[in-house]
């Protein structure tokens, strides 16, 4: 064993969520992709899909996965994380990450595996295993988004305005009167305008009121107006989900429930909270309706957040509940 690599031995002994391996892979149009490992590489596979889309992968994100059972792979999407060129949304598209999970799965030798995804996660997380269907083991979905942009429009103005009505004045008092009547795509629109005076109080605005909205009991509930225009960096997020957003996120009208039939034989656990206003309920409920062999789990007393109350642990009984059924298939 090399010195670097007993070194690494050491660390994964005294972590055992400690990376396997962490490498930028190449996956061509200029992008190279931060992709880790974790867990036993002879372990069950899986594959983990982080949110945003234009956020990235967290090392909390490696404890929802048993290390003596299971070898995940966690990798940050094109432009996101610690992915080159950082923030880039040139030929970056659901099509191009699909492509990406290919590349990387190939990468580590793996026939099939299970594919693991909350919020946009969920969204690639389907719109992968409808396109590989053979590669899919099982599915672990949390607060599924199907990747419109009728849902992000209801989000942001019918359920903002219902459930936080302030909130949605300061929402709309960014805009000039002018683009009220649409503000979601005024909001879009901004975010990507090259001009920092104009994209960058647009972004923060967008980014605080979407945290208020994902989570069941928000710290506060109204936006800082006057932070707007203060700032050193901005959050990468609103930029990324204006690029897909504006674009139906690259899928055709209703994509991911009219190929549902494509899931048919593959496992599949939905995690969803009660109170998730960014990703309601009727959403996994007509996923699950058209997902034969699908299974929804109802979190009380929750919302969209990761860490509200009893999500996370949801979530890591749903992969234990799908591994156990793979392990049974393995022997």
């Amino acid at each position: 064993m090399t010195p670097d690599a007993d070194a690494a031995s050491s660390v994964r002994r005294a972590d055992p969520f400690a990376p396997l391996t962490s490498d930028m892979l190449d996956v061509g149009d200029g992008h190279e992709l931060y992709v880790e490992s974790v867990g036993r590489a002879d372990g069950i596979p899986a594959v983990y899909l982080h949110g945003g889309p234009g956020s990235g992968c967290q090392p909390d994100h490696r404890r929802l996965f048993d290390p003596e059972r299971l070898h995940a792979v966690l990798f940050d999407q094109r432009g996101c994380g610690r992915s080159l060129p950082k923030g880039s949304r040139e030929h970056n598209t659901t099509a191009h990450l699909i492509a990406d999970m290919e590349k990387i799965r190939e990468k580590f030798g793996i026939s099939h595996w299970m594919v693991v995804g909350g919020s946009w996660g969920a969204t690639l997380a389907l719109a992968y295993a409808q396109a590989h269907p053979e590669r899919v083991s099982g599915i672990a979905l949390r607060a599924t988004f199907l990747g419109t942009r009728a849902e992000v429009v209801t989000a942001f103005t019918t359920r903002l305005s219902q459930f936080y009505p302030a909130l949605y004045e300061d929402f709309l008092s960014v805009l000039p009167p002018e683009e009220r009547d649409q503000p979601v795509d005024a909001y879009w629109r901004r975010i990507l305008d090259a001009d920092p005076a104009v994209h960058g109080p647009a972004a923060k605005a967008w980014h605080d009121t979407e945290r208020i909205l994902s989570e069941h009991r928000p710290a506060r509930t109204r936006l800082d107006l006057a932070s707007l225009n203060v700032w050193r960096t901005l959050p990468a997020t609103p930029f990324m989900e204006a690029h897909y957003f504006l674009n139906d996120s690259f899928m055709t009208g209703n994509q991911l429930l009219r190929n549902a039939g494509r899931l048919e034989g593959i496992p599949g656990i939905i995690i969803q909270g009660r109170y998730d206003l960014l990703c309601p309920p009727e959403t996994s409920q007509a996923l699950a309706k058209v997902w034969p062999g699908s299974e929804l789990r109802i979190v009380e007393e929750a919302g969209h957040s990761l860490y509200d109350g009893g999500v996370r642990d949801a979530v890591m009984k749903s992969i234990a509940d799908l591994a156990s059924k793979a392990a049974r298939e393995r022997a």
